[in-house]
């Protein structure tokens, strides 16, 4: 009897001590980065006010989020897709970016370095090669050895973060982290989300900021608050120094004062917000468009009838940037759950 009860205590402590252990080292091997931390500082060459620019933007959702994606954590019913669709994918993104070979900035998020998602590719060296002769920068937003859930068939090692290309070189670049994030334990297995900042020298002697944004997604929407709080400080600081400010990114929110096409909503513990509409002071310009979203909801596989669509990527620039115009392209969600998007601006002298 002793000997039955002995192999059965065995048979319930052992996989509890392996967790106990597994959560352990998932907290001592945690990423952790500082609030600012330097990725390059360089020469930098000097940007014209009298020439006109343009950024291009994407959240290529690293190459795992297709059309035919249903992704279990927003209600749908797959970890990730096949390979071969992610190959697939991978080659149409670099395809589209190809295409844009004269743009003089590139934002990326989603980029995978080493995951299971992505079947271990390295996109940003991927990218990188295509562009030779572009300065190119990788901020980690998301680096765990192993994520847990589900528990089925769970995502495994995740690496990844924003890529920012530039064919200017910037004389500084500096990943700066959101405040804040989910209580232990499950912030060990979450994004720890940030903003990279590319500082370029203008011809007038100020600066150009370029910075490449990705917010939080799956919180109540108090996360967004309080990243969007230490985003508007820093951008209002930079401004009143007399330099040039763009923004361009996943926001997961809303931008404000848009049309009624995107509504707010709470879906279980996904939530789509909209930026207050006085969130920034008067003369700050958000560019986005009302006419082709930029994000489809991923519980289905997309269904031009039944999925939910919104605009969240967009640019916000200070009063003293102009822009020229807005290109959303729309290639309907078939390699990335989201649009990639193009604007084209000019300092205002």
């Amino acid at each position: 009897m002793k000997k039955i009860l002995k192999i059965v205590l065995l048979v319930i402590l052992t996989p509890i001590v392996l967790f106990a252990f597994f959560l352990l080292y998932s907290t001592i091997s945690n990423y952790q980065p500082d609030d600012k931390e330097r990725i390059a500082n360089l020469k930098g060459k000097v940007i014209d006010v009298r020439d006109t620019l343009n950024v291009f933007n994407w959240n290529i959702g690293y190459a795992g989020l297709g059309d035919d994606m249903s992704f279990f954590y927003d209600g749908g019913e797959m970890v990730r897709t096949t390979k071969e669709r992610t190959d697939k994918n991978f080659q149409a993104i670099l395809h589209q970016l190809k295409q844009h070979d004269s743009i003089d900035f590139f934002l990326l998020q989603e980029v995978d370095l080493d995951s299971k998602r992505s079947y271990n590719q390295n996109q940003f060296d991927s990218i990188s090669s295509q562009f030779p002769l572009y300065s190119s920068f990788f901020a980690f937003n998301y680096k765990v050895d192993f994520v847990p859930i589900p528990a089925t068939d769970p995502l495994g090692r995740t690496r990844s973060g924003l890529a920012s290309y530039s064919k200017n070189e910037p004389f500084s670049v500096v990943r700066a982290a959101f405040q804040g994030n989910y209580s232990w334990p499950m912030g060990i297995f979450m994004l720890d989300r940030c903003y990279m900042v590319q500082r370029f020298y203008t011809s007038d002697g100020k600066e150009f900021v370029l910075i490449n944004t990705h917010n939080s997604a799956y919180d109540d929407g108090s996360l967004r608050k309080e990243q969007m709080k230490l985003l508007r400080e820093f951008l209002l600081s930079e401004y009143e120094l007399g330099h040039y400010v763009i923004v361009g990114g996943d926001w997961n929110q809303m931008p404000p004062n848009d049309s009624l096409k995107n509504v707010e909503y709470n879906d279980k513990h996904l939530t789509r917000l909209r930026i207050d509409s006085d969130f920034m002071p008067e003369g700050w310009n958000w560019v986005f468009t009302e006419d082709i979203p930029t994000n489809r909801m991923i519980n289905e596989a997309y269904n031009k009838e039944t999925t939910i669509q919104s605009t969240i990527d967009f640019f916000l620039l200070s009063p003293n940037v102009e822009s020229l115009g807005l290109n959303v392209i729309d290639l309907q969600f078939k390699n990335s759950d989201h649009q990639p998007m193009v604007l084209s601006f000019s300092f205002k002298n």
